[in-house]
């Protein structure tokens, strides 16, 4: 379970609990709504810091890609003018390219990752904040309805005219039994989301072998177009 899920679960437990004891519950939900508010305006500044991150770490490992290539065929160039120790030099600056492409590559995954999280949890919140608005227009308007039928009953009370005493109390007690399912329909939206990461690295003797490997199969390859290797 994530810490945004976890965090969202105490918020709306600590509803519900105060809305079993409110006297009045919209109250209560246009605070929950204002702070549902400031949630979607942090995680659309946080989404969007997360996707100038992703951009950034996605041209460090395009360029660290160009950069392998590049000085692949500088290792070619240098074995046709019969320059070993400048093919082995290229080849080596090769290598540290692609493991920085590598490394840049794994971090992209992971922060593109974090983008798709949050853009569920963007579209989970303001889901959830247009149904708790919804209902709570419908709430509220019930709730005038109660307080209007209050001010009859006290009205007419003293001419005998009016409902049971206890009317209005076990309407609302209906009232709040309805907003907390109202809740937990909203809470039960989320869903765990969570990918992890792996870093790539190369190293001392495991590299000197790549390398000298790709030299043999660069004569090979020069050899076949006809060039003569020392």
């Amino acid at each position: 379970m994530s810490i945004i899920r976890r965090v969202r679960d105490i918020t709306v437990a600590t509803l519900n609990e105060r809305l079993e004891k409110a006297e009045d519950p919209v109250k209560l939900i246009d605070q929950f709504l204002w702070s549902t508010r400031e949630d979607i305006i942090g995680a659309e500044r946080l989404y969007q810091q997360y996707s100038a991150h992703g951009n950034n770490l996605k041209s460090q490992w395009l360029q660290a890609e160009q950069l392998k290539e590049k000085r692949e065929q500088q290792a070619m160039t240098a074995l046709k003018a019969g320059e070993e120790h400048m093919a082995r030099i290229a080849l080596h600056e090769k290598a540290a390219s692609e493991e920085r492409s590598a490394q840049y590559r794994d971090l992209y995954e992971q922060t593109r990752q974090n983008v798709v999280e949050l853009e569920e949890h963007l579209r989970e919140l303001r889901s959830e904040y247009q149904a708790v608005y919804d209902k709570r227009e419908y709430y509220a308007a019930r709730m005038e309805s109660l307080r209007l039928q209050q001010r009859m009953n006290a009205r007419y009370a003293n001419n005998g005219i009016g409902t049971e005493a206890n009317q209005p109390a076990g309407m609302f007690r209906r009232l709040e039994d309805r907003i907390s399912d109202m809740e937990l329909e909203a809470k039960s939206l989320r869903d765990i989301r969570r990918s992890g990461q792996e870093f790539l690295a190369e190293a001392g003797a495991t590299v000197q072998s790549a390398i000298e490997r790709e030299m043999e199969q660069l004569k090979r390859k020069l050899q076949q177009e006809g060039w003569k290797t020392p």
